[in-house]
């Protein structure tokens, strides 16, 4: 199945060479590959749209008339687009439309009878990736001398010309494969995902998709990840298990604890088993137990050799989104999804909010320490919210009571220890947009459709752990010499991916994101 529907582009710099204020339609220069590369993804059905902001017409550098000859020269080279967004105004004007804003983007979904998390925004600055990511779409930048390198490391994926972008998108197309459907239903299906909050959360589509072809769903998880477990559509069972091969702290393997799984395993009953990891983790330990627990057929995505632990041993290139990455495991395993199927994070019910609107959540927690904003820096970003006439509510574990207490201080309303997974997601349901790290509540916003101001820690790619098809603006140092470490605790000292975020561009964020929701 498709992943997106559209495609949307900027002009200038991405399609043709960057002529500034052009009104001149014999100055029009495609880029390189452009026509070869738009012409492939019109062959698989895709739509094609353009969103460029014009700011020549507000500034009197062009008038309509010469803006309509250049775009009209523009698809004489490159062949027909299905819809045209153009903001003709200026940074002054404060419109809706102009990017970073996200207006063109819902704008040109509309008119391509989609929405924007469906759509895939292809442009060369970072204007174009913000304005991608606060609707919810997909961004790939691809770079000219102009891209800043702040911009490129920021970015969700990177391509260094219009064709590998192509390559990327129709690479992600390819790994979601549609039917053919299984006949009949497969019987009781093992699906395994012993990670954190987080990592269940996006595993969830993968195991819907799991879930419309199974007669019954059992879901193998670790304590870390129960409370998640217990909110995912399509799970008509949980089996919790600490796993020493997963588990960050984990205590000794201990041979009867394991005998004792397979016993578990193997009451189950289950016909075959599809075990989800990370991608850098190995799925062949649980492999091994379940080949044991008499299992008779077992998919999982692996690098390393398999011998006979596995039936089908799927693999994913680096930087596909989590989500899209067990999904394509699913697919592979005989459970692909269905035509028009909804991709995005889910719980089972929405509780009501145990609060009152309009607030803004800060949740200053992380279940990896490095990948936790400073206490000071986030009693900064509450206060400066408070200042701009939100309520905060300052949210975390039992366990981080002191933390949300420092970090709500005055200006927020403590909320630390109030609420489990259930209340928190009821919580974050009604929110205006939650602040939060790189940790499971970045997930469970996005499971509940609230907006996120990701202060992102580049620990891992952002691309692959972004909060997934949800309106978000990232935050911190994405260049940070912590990039793609994989660090649980803070290898420099003064956390300086977070430590430098300014609490103004944290409410700068949060009006954007508040002022960019379609009407």
């Amino acid at each position: 199945m498709n992943v997106f529907d559209a495609v949307l582009l900027d002009r200038d710099g991405t399609l043709i060479e960057d002529v500034p204020y052009n009104g001149d339609p014999a100055l029009v220069r495609p880029m390189p590959g452009a026509r070869a590369a738009l012409d492939r993804l019109r062959a698989t059905g895709l739509r094609l749209g353009v969103v460029t902001n014009q700011s020549g017409l507000a500034r009197g550098r062009f008038g309509a008339a010469q803006l309509e000859l250049v775009n009209a020269r523009v698809e004489e080279l490159l062949g027909p687009f299905d819809t045209w967004q153009v903001c003709p105004h200026d940074d002054a004007d404060g419109c809706r439309c102009r990017k970073p804003r996200p207006g063109l983007v819902h704008a040109a979904a509309a008119a391509l009878g989609t929405t924007a998390e469906r759509c895939v925004l292809i442009g060369d600055i970072g204007r174009d990736m913000a304005a991608a990511l606060a609707a919810g779409a997909t961004g790939i930048l691809v770079p000219t001398a102009v891209t800043l390198p702040a911009e490129v490391a920021a970015a969700p994926a990177v391509a260094p010309d219009l064709t590998s972008a192509a390559d990327l998108i129709l690479r992600r197309d390819e790994l979601h494969p549609t039917g053919p459907h299984r006949a009949h239903t497969a019987g009781t299906v093992l699906v395994v995902r012993p990670d954190s909050v987080g990592d269940v959360l996006v595993t969830g589509p993968a195991i819907r998709t799991v879930a419309a072809a199974a007669g019954r769903v059992v879901l193998l998880c670790g304590p870390r990840g129960r409370a998640a477990a217990e909110l995912l559509p399509g799970v008509d069972e949980i089996v919790e298990w600490p796993l020493p091969w997963i588990d960050p702290a984990p205590d000794p393997v201990d041979p009867a604890a394991t005998a004792a799984l397979v016993g578990r395993l193997a009451a189950l009953g289950a016909d075959e088993a599809v075990v989800f990891t990370s991608f850098h983790q190995s799925p062949l330990p649980t492999a091994l137990l379940l080949r044991l627990a008499g299992v008779g057929r077992i998919s999982a995505i692996s690098d390393d050799y398999p011998g006979s632990l596995l039936d089908v041993r799927h693999r994913v290139p680096p930087g596909v989104p989590e989500a899209e990455r067990a999904l394509s495991l699913a697919a592979a395993a005989g459970f692909p999804p269905r035509p028009g199927a909804d991709l995005r994070l889910r719980i089972r019910e929405v509780p009501d909010a145990p609060e009152r609107g309009p607030y803004v959540v800060v949740h200053p927690g992380a279940s990896v320490p490095a990948r936790a904003c400073p206490p000071g820096v986030s009693a900064r970003i509450v206060a400066a919210l408070a200042a701009a006439g939100h309520r905060v509510l300052v949210t975390g574990s039992t366990a981080e009571k002191q933390l949300t207490a420092e970090v709500a201080g005055s200006a927020g309303v403590d909320l630390g220890g109030a609420f489990g997974l259930a209340g928190l997601a009821g919580l974050l349901a009604a929110a205006d947009c939650v602040v939060v790290g790189n940790t499971g509540p970045a997930h469970l916003a996005a499971a509940v459709g609230t907006p996120v101001v990701s202060l992102y820690a580049p620990t891992v790619p952002f691309g692959q752990w972004a909060p997934y098809r949800v309106p978000l603006v990232r935050l911190g140092d994405a260049a940070a010499h912590c990039r793609d470490s994989r660090a649980a605790a803070c290898p420099i000292g003064g956390h300086p991916c977070l430590a430098g975020v300014d609490p103004a561009a944290v409410v700068a964020a949060v009006e954007l994101l508040s002022a960019g929701r379609p009407a």
